[in-house]
């Protein structure tokens, strides 16, 4: 068995290179177009889908809590910063009588009550927090934190614990699907957010002030008002360029730098995790996972740390579906679904439950197998169709659990450990 300076080294080692790998080497591949922006893109979105995993390795792995609702908490993120862009960067919409430009994605599905018409909509007021930028990240990690701390406390003081809460986790997770899908919540319905195609950093640093709102968005965005002002001084169907106020999240530059920001965002939840785990806080949280009764016998409460770990993978995903909605440009409930968190569950259980490293493998490495495997390929004698992609994860699912309990990441581990004894002979000794 190797020091464990020894292994520090070696983990410090590998994590420099994959830096280097995501930093430099894709970009570069990209420059030189050896790889599409929209490749880039694509892996972009599959690294939030590894920070998402990663906080369901720290509570499943680690702590020993099967959560089945961790996307709804991706989705909570996702909406809150879905909110933001809809408010600058939706191609039309109206000025409602508070002075509110109305998001484009809720206009269309505004559920007007008998007798109202389109001058008779209004921003809703929890929309308002997130035309700013700061706020709404803040709120973004705050709200998924919050739902799992509200949670998690009545839960874990009950004593729920092992089957009982991945049921009642997945209960909470149709529960919030069925929420979402309602149009009289007024987020969008089964549309979800979409319709905007711009980021505007620095106006949506500013506080947005209902006062002559009028003038600030034809000054501001040097909009083409195309039709007269309503007597009441609403405008209706106002038509606004952003050319001159945002990037659009179209650019290839803007994509190269969501992707850079996400994969910086993961080595960041990555060392964040790892603290936990190597922490003092990290061992009670082990010993929960192998032993809860015991550590009540030695007057721990188990429940306080559960919690804590709870809102720790609750705000990871939060962060993730943030980071996840900019480079998708559009989030609805589906994204919600229970089956979703399964597929969560999946990617840990592939990479290798109890390893961060391996959350972060089974992530990637399942996304990219989908992106590939979704596809029609002719392979001569046999050809591959979409369908089979549902048979093939199901098996690989099963093929890992029986030969493999501990993931993709030990075959990893146990290939390095070969190449390194061939290629250092005297370490052998």
């Amino acid at each position: 068995m190797k020091p464990v300076a020894q292994q520090l080294v070696e983990s410090k080692r590998s994590l420099v290179l994959l830096a280097i790998f995501g930093f430099v080497i894709l970009p570069f591949l990209y420059l030189i177009d050896v790889l599409s922006i929209g490749q880039i893109n694509m892996i972009g979105r599959y690294m939030t889908f590894a920070i998402l995993a990663l906080g369901l390795d720290l509570l499943w792995g680690y702590v020993g809590i099967l959560s089945l609702c961790q996307c709804t908490f991706f989705c909570l993120g996702a909406y809150a910063m879905g909110m933001h862009l809809a408010h600058h960067g939706g191609p039309e919409g109206i000025i409602d009588a508070n002075g509110w430009k109305l998001p484009a994605c809720l206009f269309v599905v505004y559920p007007y009550d008998v007798g109202e018409s389109s001058g008779d909509a209004l921003v809703p007021f929890f929309w308002k927090p997130f035309w700013n930028l700061p706020l709404t990240i803040l709120l973004g990690l705050l709200i998924p934190a919050i739902c799992s701390f509200v949670l998690g406390y009545f839960v874990f003081r009950s004593r729920v614990r092992g089957v009982y809460f991945a049921i009642l986790s997945q209960a909470i997770a149709v529960a919030g699907w069925l929420v979402f899908c309602r149009n009289d919540v007024k987020l969008c319905g089964t549309n979800g957010l979409t319709r905007f195609d711009i980021i505007a950093p620095a106006e949506s640093l500013t506080t947005f002030h209902p006062e002559n709102a009028k003038d600030q968005w034809i000054n501001s965005h040097d909009g083409d008002m195309g039709q007269d002002l309503n007597a009441d001084g609403k405008l209706d169907q106002l038509d606004y360029s952003m050319a001159e106020v945002g990037f659009s999240l179209s650019e290839p530059n803007v994509q190269l730098s969501l992707y850079l920001l996400t994969l910086a965002c993961l080595f960041g939840s990555f060392f964040l995790c790892k603290w936990i785990v190597n922490s003092r806080l990290g061992r009670v949280l082990i010993a929960i996972r192998d032993d809860e009764s015991t550590l009540n016998f030695f007057g721990y409460k188990p429940y306080q740390y559960k919690i804590f770990a709870f809102c720790i993978a609750a705000a990871l995903a939060g962060l993730a579906g943030m980071l996840y909605i900019p480079q998708m440009k559009i989030i609805t409930p589906s994204n919600m679904e229970a089956v979703r968190s399964v597929l969560v569950v999946v990617w840990v259980a592939v990479g290798g439950r109890g390893t961060l490293r391996g959350a972060i493998l089974g992530a990637l490495t399942v996304n990219l197998l989908y992106n590939y495997l979704t596809s029609e390929h002719d392979y001569g004698l046999f050809s591959w169709s979409p369908d089979y992609w549902p048979i093939f994860l199901g098996v690989a699912f099963i093929l890992v659990v029986l030969y493999l309990p501990n993931g993709l990441i030990d075959v990893v581990d146990r290939l390095k450990a070969r190449f390194g004894k061939n290629s250092n002979p005297i370490e052998k000794v």
